[in-house]
C-alpha cells in the first residue's frame, strides 16, 4: 500500500494525525527533500528506508514503490503542503493505477493557509472579497491564456500566488494590467510556519523595492488582496439581529 501524505507547510506539528501515524508505520518513505521539513523524518522508524525525491525522476520513484510493494512493505510518499496543489501527484497516481498498486491520499495543510495564519488574516471578508484564487505566474510550466494573472486580476478577489516570487516584478505588472490599483495591499510570506518565517508587506507600487535585501527566495507565497488591512462589514453569522437555524434573532 502507498500512502500519499501532505506534510503540511513546514511546522512538524502541522502534519495531520493520520499523516504522522503513516510516517511512524512506514517501511519506505519517499519525501520531497527540496521542500519538506526534514524534521518530519524524526517520526519515521529507525529502520525505515528513506529516499529524497529531489534528485529522482518519476520512473525512479515508481521503481522504489514497485520494489516495496513486491516485498510487502508500506510506502509513504511525503509531499509538501497539500498534495493536490502543485504536488505533481496525478502522474504518480496514474503510474500506480497502471501497475495495479493500491494507494490513497491524506490531505495536508497548504502553505496558502499557513500564510493566512502567519499574516493573522482572513481571506474572505464581507464586502471586500468572498473568493480566493490559488494560482501561479507562467514560467517553465505554461498557464492557459484564460488563467494568466492579468485575466484573473479582473475579479479583484484575494489571490494567493505560488511559485512566482522570482518573477515578482512581472507579477506586479500583470496584476496592475488586470485592474488592481498601485495602492492594492500585497504581502510576501516566506516559509510560513517555519522558525525562519519572514513577512514583508507593501503595496503593488512598493513591494519589489520592499523585498530588496530581505533574502526572499522561491519558497515564498504572494498574497494580493484588499482584505489586507481593510475595513470590512461584520459577518451576519454572529449579528444579534440575524436569525439562522441555530439561533433566533434578538428583539
Amino acid at each position: 500500500m502507498v500512502h500519499i501524505v501532505g506534510a503540511g507547510p513546514g511546522d512538524p506539528e502541522l502534519i495531520t494525525v493520520k499523516g504522522q501515524r503513516y510516517l511512524r508505520e512506514a517501511d519506505v518513505v519517499i519525501y520531497a527533500g527540496s521542500l519538506v521539513n526534514p524534521a518530519l523524518l524524526d517520526f519515521c522508524r529507525k529502520d525505515a528506508k528513506i529516499y529524497d525525491s529531489a534528485g529522482m525522476t518519476l520512473p525512479e520513484v515508481v521503481e522504489v514503490v514497485e520494489k516495496a510493494e513486491k516485498e510487502g512493505k508500506m510506502t509513504v510518499r511525503l509531499h509538501t503542503g497539500d498534495p493536490a496543489i502543485y504536488g505533481a501527484i496525478q502522474e504518480q497516481m496514474d503510474s500506480f493505477e497502471k501497475k495495479g498498486i493500491a494507494y490513497d491520499v491524506t490531505p495536508g495543510v497548504s502553505s496558502f493557509l499557513a500564510t493566512a495564519a502567519a499574516l493573522k488574516q482572513e481571506y474572505t471578508l464581507p464586502g471586500i472579497s468572498q473568493t480566493v484564487i490559488i494560482t501561479r505566474n507562467e514560467g517553465r510550466t505554461p498557464v492557459p491564456e484564460r488563467e494568466k494573472l492579468q485575466s484573473l486580476a479582473a475579479h479583484q478577489a484575494t489571490m494567493c500566488i505560488f511559485l512566482s516570487i522570482t518573477m515578482l516584478d512581472e507579477v506586479v505588472k500583470e496584476l496592475m494590467a488586470g485592474g488592481y490599483e498601485e495602492s492594492t495591499p500585497i504581502a510576501i510570506v516566506q516559509r510560513a510556519s517555519w522558525p525562519e518565517q519572514k513577512i514583508v508587506r507593501g503595496t503593488l507600487s512598493t513591494i519589489v523595492d520592499d523585498i530588496q535585501g530581505k533574502d526572499i527566495d522561491r519558497t515564498a507565497m504572494i498574497v494580493v488582496s484588499h482584505c489586507l488591512g481593510a475595513e470590512y462589514d461584520l459577518s451576519r453569522l454572529y449579528a444579534p439581529e440575524f436569525s439562522h437555524m441555530f439561533r433566533e434573532a434578538s428583539k
